[in-house]
């Protein structure tokens, strides 16, 4: 399996608009983040884990000329909002979009035009897999719904084989936390230092991962408020990373 991070920073993106401090002003282009994406290449197959505003961009860095299936973990814009770029992939057939039910409900009213009974030419054409907290398959590649909390809205973070992926999380349950006990990677979010509504500060994710004790850990939906990269990168734990935009790891050499 191949990973490739597509985005790694949190809404508002990074550079932040109108923000001049160190980060947004940073020449590293480790500093410099799209909306938290990313695909998952297994079986020859590619999978994309949310779509947001920078979806197209994200898609000609990347040089990503498939879409297999999209697996959404909630409804918020910047984790869906780039659904509509997904018409280049539709050409042939529909993709796949798993989510859950209440999620897809929100997706038909927000572009109503891909799901008419005759739609206009050249739209979306996604077909809706409405899933819960049991595992399901993308064709023949099996996934385990987590359910974790970005505040009080129920979300879901998925693992792929041996990879858990969960971003926007605030609290996991224990019964949850059993689906990611032997994982050797977890992406996992965290978004500043300081305390947040709805997210994992940076010691919270670093205290679920010692618990994991995952191979290696990537940080993913970082704000400008995280720190330039370079810095902070030589403070983590030996196995700890934080993800960069572009940045592919291979599960095959860990």
């Amino acid at each position: 399996m191949q990973i490739k991070f597509l985005g790694t920073g949190t809404s508002t993106g990074v550079p932040e608009i109108a923000c001049h401090c160190e980060v947004c002003s940073s020449n590293d282009p480790r500093d410099r983040r799209l909306r938290t994406s990313a695909l998952f290449t297994i079986k020859s197959k590619n999978i994309l884990i949310d779509c947001g505003p920078d979806f197209r961009q994200q898609m000609l860095c990347s040089h990503t000329e498939k879409i297999d299936a999209v697996l959404l973990t909630h409804v918020h814009y910047d984790h869906t909002s780039g659904l509509d770029e997904l018409r280049v992939f539709c050409k042939e057939h529909s993709v796949d979009v798993f989510l859950e039910p209440w999620v897809a409900d929100a997706i038909r009213a927000r572009i109503p035009y891909c799901f008419v009974e005759h739609p206009y030419p050249g739209v979306a054409s996604l077909n809706l897999n409405e899933i819960g907290t049991d595992p399901f398959c993308v064709q023949d590649i099996s996934v385990i719904p987590i359910r974790v909390m970005h505040y009080k809205l129920p979300i879901l973070g998925y693992r792929i084989e041996d990879v858990a992926y969960i971003t926007d999380m605030l609290y996991i349950s224990e019964e949850e936390m059993e689906k990611i006990k032997d994982v050797k990677i977890l992406i996992i979010n965290a978004l500043r230092h300081t305390e947040h509504i709805s997210h994992q500060t940076l010691d919270m994710a670093l205290s679920l991962i010692k618990r994991v004790k995952p191979e290696r850990a990537y940080l993913i939906h970082m704000s400008h408020h995280m720190g330039l990269h370079e810095v902070e990168s030589k403070k983590l734990p030996e196995n700890v990373y934080f993800a960069h935009d572009g940045l592919l790891i291979d599960t095959e050499y860990i």
